[in-house]
């Protein structure tokens, strides 16, 4: 079975191909899940806010995947279309608090994706009570910008992404800073960073 997307040996990153790896193969049952769910419903079986419940959790699950396969997964050169990008960010914000706009009309790169994504990810960490995000892209550079009225800056994992950190643990719920850090390494872009009390801006 072919797994896509593939790297070069010379480049293997093993923690990207991990990622690929299991969300390849959580994407399937995710799917027939849902499927199975919506015939339910369909038919009339099992009517009832615990359906809606299930089929709302499942939604919100696979949305979550198809994020993580492009910000965990393998970057690589070919052009993401626009309305997938936009489709993954619809059903991650659906019914939540959090507002994404994807600023971006140029052509983009999964490579290119793949550290905004984990650029969102970050900022997602420090809006829990949720804001407003916009992405935008010239020809040379990436901002992501994020206002909310209240957010949780933790300045240790931000300092891992300028370079500065000098203290705190790594955890799994803050990976993504330590894997934005080495895909902008990996990509030889340089990163800056503003970090307010009601506002965030990242520049890659």
């Amino acid at each position: 079975m072919n797994l896509e997307p593939t790297l070069n040996d010379s480049a293997t990153d093993l923690t990207a191909l991990l990622g690929s790896r299991i969300c390849h193969d959580l994407i399937s049952p995710l799917g027939a899940i849902s499927n199975g769910v919506e015939l339910l419903m369909m038919s009339g079986v099992l009517p009832g806010p615990e359906i809606a419940l299930i089929a709302d959790s499942i939604s919100a699950a696979n949305a979550r995947i198809r994020c993580f396969r492009v910000a965990f997964g393998a970057g690589t050169d070919q052009t993401m279309a626009h309305s997938e990008v936009l489709s993954i960010l619809q059903d991650m914000t659906h019914g939540g608090r959090l507002q994404i706009t994807w600023d971006v009309t140029s052509p983009a790169t999964r490579r290119d994706v793949k550290l905004a994504f984990l650029g969102l990810l970050c900022i997602e960490s420090a809006m829990p009570w949720g804001g407003r995000i916009m992405v935008r892209a010239d020809k040379q550079d990436w901002t992501i910008t994020a206002d909310a009225d209240r957010l949780t800056v933790d300045k240790p994992m931000w300092g891992r992404i300028t370079g500065t950190a000098t203290t705190g643990t790594l955890t799994a719920s803050h990976v993504q800073f330590a894997l934005f850090a080495d895909e902008a390494r990996r990509q030889g872009r340089m990163t800056r960073l503003s970090l307010g009390d009601q506002r965030i801006s990242l520049t890659f």
